[in-house]
């Protein structure tokens, strides 16, 4: 079993267990955050209106607690409702800045059906931090906070 394997079964576990969508979602930031070495920065958005709202975090404060849909990386992944990791920030357009150490950006839409709920973002101090098996975990960890969510939204 990987490693990335052993936080999926640890975030699952919390977020099951935890008595509250914000709770689930602030414990999976926390555990992102500790577990992974490269995850310089991680939190999560949610989608209020045409805006992502900065919700739990764990890292240097951002100075983007709201961002338009399509702007920046993150803005871009929950329009584009899909994955986007960026190996060099610098050498990205879209992205915005938050910290001179950031290199590389994951952001991983969450969706319940066709809905973007938020999203993960998660920043790296390392060029290309991110690969496959980032993004698989990403993604069960969002399918996870999205039933969390969906749940408290009916």
């Amino acid at each position: 079993m990987s490693s990335h394997d052993h936080v999926l079964n640890e975030i699952t576990r919390q977020v099951q267990s935890e008595p509250d969508q914000d709770r689930a979602m602030a414990a999976a930031v926390a555990t992102l955050k500790r577990r992974m070495p490269d995850y310089s920065w991680v939190g999560i958005y949610l989608l209020d209106g045409n805006e992502l709202v900065l919700g739990p975090f764990e890292g240097t404060p951002s100075p983007h607690t709201r961002i338009p849909l399509g702007r920046g990386i993150c803005g871009a992944a929950a329009s584009e409702k899909a994955t986007i990791i960026v190996d060099d920030v610098n050498a990205d357009p879209r992205y915005l800045a938050c910290s001179v150490e950031t290199k590389s950006e994951i952001a991983v839409p969450i969706m319940a059906g066709a809905d973007v709920l938020g999203e993960i973002d998660i920043d790296s101090d390392r060029h290309a931090a991110f690969g496959a098996a980032d993004k698989t975990l990403l993604e069960a960890v969002a399918a996870l906070l999205a039933a969390r969510m969906s749940v408290r939204s009916r």
